[in-house]
C-alpha cells in the first residue's frame, strides 16, 4: 500500500496534536512570490519518490497551465523544517503533503494561510468533490467555519489498513491448520520455531512472529496492537494513542484489562523466542527486508501488512494467506481494525495568504482535483504507469517484474501524500496489488462489516478541537505516551506487568488520561454529529 505508512501515518497524532515549539511570526513579513506565472511550493514526499521534474504528469500540467513552480522537495524531517518556517511567517505559495499543516498550527499562526471559502468560485473541481463526497468538506472545515487546508479522497482503499498473514507452506510443513485463537497461534508459532518450517535445513533461521517498528508517539499499522481486536476492541489507526470507542463512549486501552491481557500474551511469546529479537530495534526497511526472505526461503511465519506482495515481495508472496481475525479464546467473537484516513485526509494542500499570484495558485490547485490528474498523482503518469483508452483507465504493472506495484507507485509519483479527488464514477481497472488486497480482505469482511463507526471507530486525524482542548491533549499525551510506550516494550521483553499495573494506571490517570478521554469524546461526537 504505502512504503511510508509507518514513517508517515504511524506517528500522526489524534489530529496532528503536536504543537510547534516556536512562537508566532509576522504573516505580513514577505509575500510568497513575484508576479506573472511563477509560484513557490514545498512538497513533502516519500524518500523513494523521484524528482518532480521527472514526473510526466506534473511537468505536463505545469506546461498546460503555463505556470513555473520553484519546488522544494522534502523527504525527511518535515516537522523540524516546518516549525521555524511557520514561526517566521515566510511560507511558500503552496505546501503539499499528507495532513501537511495541523489544525493546531492554523490556530497558532492565524492569518498565515488563505481561507479557501473566499475562492470557491475558482475551485470548481473542489466544489464538485464537496458535493459528491460531503465528508471531504466536513474534515476540511475548522470549527470557526474556515477552510484553510484542502483534503484528499482516493477512493480505492479498504477501511482497514492491516491484514494478518500466515505462511501456508510452513503450516503444511509442520502439519497444522490455520490458528483461530491465541492458544492455537502460540502452538503454531512454536512449531514454526522448532521444526524447520521453511524446510531449508536450518532450524534456527525462522522468525515465527514479526511486526513493524513501534515509535514513542503511539502505535501504527502492522503492529501487535492488532491483537486487541481479538478481545473485542476496535483499533483505529493501528491503535494510535490508545483511544478507542465502545458503544459510543471514548476510552483508553492503555488502562484496560484487555490491553494487559494482550501484553501478557506477547510476553509469553517473547519468552518462548517466538517474536523477532530485533522487533524493538529494527527500522522499517529492515522489517520490510526480513519479511521478503532470502530468495525462495521465507523467514517470517506470522505478521501483519498491507498486501502480500508489498509485505513479502514478488518471489514468496504466494506462500502466504490472509488470516481471519483471531479470537482471544474459543467461543469469543473477535473484531478488526477500521480506519477513516486511508481514502480521506485533511489539510493536503494549503495556500499562503500573501501569495501575489492567487489566480495561478488556485488554477494549479483546482487542476490537482481533476479526477484524471488525481489518478496520476496516486499511481503515476498516463503512459508509463497508466493506460488510457477513451474514458477507461488501466493501472499498469511495474516495468521491472522484480519490483512490487507498491514500490513502483511510490517511486513514480506523490502517491498517497497528495491532494486529489478520484471520483467514484471514473472507470478504472486497478493493478494486481489493489485487486489482490481486495481478495485478501475477504477474510476480514464478516468482522469489519459488523462494525458501526459511530459506536466503535475513532476517526483518527479527522476530529476538530478547540484550541485549549488541543493544547491540553498535546501536553497530557507527552507524559501519557512516555510512560505507556516505555512500559509496552519493558513488559513484553522483561515481563512485570502484574506487579506494575496498579501504579502504572495511577500514573496515567494523574497525567490527565481521563481528561483526555473527555476531550476526545467531544471531537468524536462532533465528527459523527452526536451532540
Amino acid at each position: 500500500m504505502k512504503k511510508n505508512v509507518i514513517g508517515m501515518l504511524a506517528v500522526v497524532s489524534m489530529s496532528a496534536l503536536t504543537l510547534s515549539a516556536c512562537g508566532g511570526g509576522d504573516s505580513e513579513k514577505k509575500a510568497s512570490s513575484g508576479s506573472g506565472n511563477e509560484l513557490t511550493a514545498v512538497v513533502v514526499k516519500h524518500s523513494l519518490t523521484k524528482k518532480n521534474k521527472d514526473m510526466e504528469w506534473l511537468t505536463k500540467l505545469e506546461k498546460d497551465l503555463d505556470v513555473k513552480i520553484k519546488w522544494e522537495e522534502v523527504s525527511a524531517d518535515w516537522d523540524q523544517k516546518k516549525s521555524p518556517m511557520l514561526a517566521s511567517g515566510d511560507v511558500p505559495d503552496l505546501i503539499i503533503g499528507h495532513n501537511i499543516v495541523a489544525d493546531t498550527e492554523f490556530a497558532k499562526f492565524p492569518g498565515l494561510f488563505a481561507d479557501f471559502n473566499d475562492y470557491m468560485d475558482k475551485l470548481p473541481n473542489v466544489q464538485k468533490m464537496f458535493e459528491e463526497k460531503p465528508q471531504t468538506e466536513a474534515i476540511s472545515t475548522q470549527l470557526d467555519g474556515k477552510i484553510l487546508g484542502l483534503p484528499k479522497y482516493q477512493r480505492f482503499w479498504p477501511i482497514s489498513a492491516s491484514r494478518q498473514y500466515i505462511n501456508q507452506e510452513w503450516l503444511d510443513n509442520v502439519g497444522m491448520e490455520a490458528p483461530t485463537t491465541w492458544d492455537e497461534l502460540y502452538a503454531v508459532l512454536l512449531a514454526f520455531k522448532e521444526q524447520d518450517a521453511n524446510g531449508n535445513g536450518d532450524a534456527n533461521d525462522e522468525i515465527p512472529m514479526d511486526w513493524s517498528p513501534v515509535g514513542t508517539g503511539g502505535f501504527g499499522y502492522f503492529q501487535p496492537m492488532q491483537l486487541l481486536a481479538s478481545t473485542g476492541i476496535v483499533p483505529s489507526g493501528g491503535g494510535n494513542q490508545g483511544y478507542f470507542a465502545e458503544d459510543g463512549v471514548v476510552k483508553s486501552f492503555f488502562t484496560d484489562e484487555r490491553y494487559k491481557e494482550t501484553i501478557e500474551f506477547l510476553n509469553k511469546c517473547w519468552k518462548a523466542g517466538l517474536i523477532n529479537s530485533k522487533a524493538f530495534s529494527q527500522d522499517y526497511s529492515a522489517y520490510q527486508s526480513t519479511g521478503r526472505g532470502d530468495g525462495d526461503d521465507a523467514k517470517v511465519g506470522f505478521t501483519w501488512g498491507w498486501e502480500a506482495s508489498d509485505r513479502f515481495g514478488t518471489k514468496i508472496a504466494d506462500q502466504y494467506t490472509s488470516l481471519a481475525p483471531l479470537a482471544q479464546k474459543a467461543g469469543m467473537t473477535p473484531t478488526w481494525s477500521y480506519e477513516w484516513d486511508l481514502n480521506y485526509a485533511p489539510n493536503c494542500v494549503v495556500m499562503s495568504a500573501n501569495t501575489k499570484n492567487k489566480d495561478k495558485a488556485l488554477e494549479f490547485i483546482n487542476a490537482l482535483y481533476d479526477p484524471e490528474i488525481g489518478l496520476q498523482e496516486l499511481f503515476g503518469s498516463i503512459g508509463p504507469n497508466i493506460e488510457k483508452d477513451g474514458d477507461k483507465y488501466t493501472i499498469l504493472p511495474p516495468a521491472d517484474e522484480n519490483v512490487d506495484p507498491g514500490t513502483w507507485k511510490w517511486t513514480s509519483t506523490w502517491a498517497d501524500n497528495s491532494p486529489k479527488y478520484i471520483a467514484d464514477s471514473l472507470d478504472v481497472t486497478l493493478g494486481k496489488d489493489m485487486q489482490d488486497v481486495q481478495e485478501q480482505d475477504k477474510a476480514l469482511h464478516p468482522y469489519v462489516d459488523d462494525i458501526v463507526p459511530e459506536k466503535s471507530v475513532i476517526p483518527v486525524g479527522m476530529m476538530k478541537f478547540e484550541d485549549a482542548d488541543a493544547t491540553t491533549l498535546s501536553n497530557n499525551n507527552t507524559t501519557i505516551l512516555n510512560e505507556a510506550m516505555t512500559k509496552f516494550a519493558k513488559w513484553i521483553t522483561e515481563g512485570g506487568i502484574e506487579e506494575d499495573w496498579d501504579a502504572y494506571v495511577k500514573t496515567l490517570n494523574s497525567a490527565g488520561l481521563e481528561e483526555n478521554c473527555k476531550i476526545v469524546q467531544k471531537g468524536f461526537n462532533q465528527f459523527y454529529g452526536l451532540d
